[in-house]
């Protein structure tokens, strides 16, 4: 559905000091230099995959998904989504494809969301029985209801964005594009627009490319993730296996019946937190089976869970990792 060759993204950008000696200097000779938002990158996505796109801020992701949608022209390389080249904005690419960004909105200022569902319809050209049909499934999941009567500015954040996200998918695109989807909203809803996401994936057979700060949001998600950096693909492939490499050690969380002592902990690994009914140690996979054997027979244990590291760790190593190099 999605392939990207040898993708770049410069922008040529004039900088100068402050003061006005420097604003006059400029009138007569401007020094340009140029910013690689985007250096050489290469993926292919299938229909109805969900994939994360995560990297820090900066990193290329956004400049990445305006390229997929057609916002931005490359500087070299070639991007065909669905057999279309997004640069040239055919009806037929535009039909089937939306693009929600958390930072931006397409809703009217001054008229009510549902203004901008039918103006939307009218620009699709969705057929009146699906529209209704649409509008009220999206309604009744993402609880509407009360908000389509009143005009956007008077919504607040997450209000708007559970009607961007409505308003972006009533023409029932193929690929979707979520640029922070989930920013604003309170950890309910942002359970409900996952459970959403992820139905609407299965039952069209979308595509979706997700970026998120909310690492809940990438593993609920996406099975495959990649990992961009200073405009630079470093990661394409499962979740599972970005953890591995990044952070092959565990976390055995220890819920206990009674307090004991921190030296009955230390043989058992790095302890990264501890209190009277509850303690978290860290263990390297290769020590996990003795460690585990330890804690049943010497600990008054209530419950004892492995996990991996959190996402949000992972991440930070990742990219700490990267500025070393």
């Amino acid at each position: 559905m999605i392939e990207v060759e040898h993708l770049r993204k410069w922008y040529r950008v004039h900088r100068r000091e402050p003061g006005l000696k420097a604003a006059l200097r400029s009138l007569l000779h401007r020094p340009y230099e140029d910013v690689k938002a985007v250096e050489d990158i290469s993926f292919s996505i299938g229909a109805g995959e969900r994939v994360g796109f995560l990297g820090p801020n900066g990193a290329g992701k956004t400049t990445t998904l305006k390229v997929l949608a057609g916002l931005l022209h490359p500087t070299e390389g070639r991007v065909a989504v669905g057999g279309f080249l997004p640069q040239e904005r055919a009806r037929e690419f535009l039909t089937q494809i939306t693009l929600v960004m958390g930072q931006k909105q397409q809703l009217l200022w001054d008229l009510p969301p549902s203004e901008t569902f039918a103006l939307n319809r009218a620009i699709y050209d969705i057929p009146r029985a699906q529209y209704e049909e649409t509008v009220a499934e999206l309604t009744a999941l993402l609880e509407l209801a009360p908000l389509l009567g009143k005009p956007t500015r008077q919504l607040s954040l997450g209000e708007r964005m559970k009607c961007e996200l409505a308003v972006a998918l009533l023409h029932r695109p193929k690929v979707l594009f979520l640029d922070e989807p989930t920013i604003g909203l309170d950890v309910s809803m942002q359970a409900t627009v996952r459970t959403f996401v992820r139905a609407y994936n299965e039952r069209f057979s979308a595509t979706v490319i997700l970026t998120s700060h909310y690492m809940e949001d990438v593993a609920a998600l996406c099975p495959r993730v990649m990992v961009i950096d200073k405009g630079r693909l470093i990661f394409d492939g499962a979740l599972p296996d970005l953890i591995r490499r990044v952070r092959p050690d565990k976390r055995v969380l220890l819920r206990l019946s009674k307090p004991v002592e921190q030296r009955d902990l230390l043989p058992l690994g790095t302890i990264i937190s501890q209190n009277d009914a509850e303690v978290i140690i860290q263990v390297s996979q290769e020590g996990l089976q003795a460690s585990v054997a330890r804690a049943l027979s010497t600990l008054p244990l209530r419950d004892l869970t492995v996990e991996d590291p959190p996402l949000e760790e992972v991440m930070r190593d990742l990219f700490a990792q990267g500025n070393a190099a």
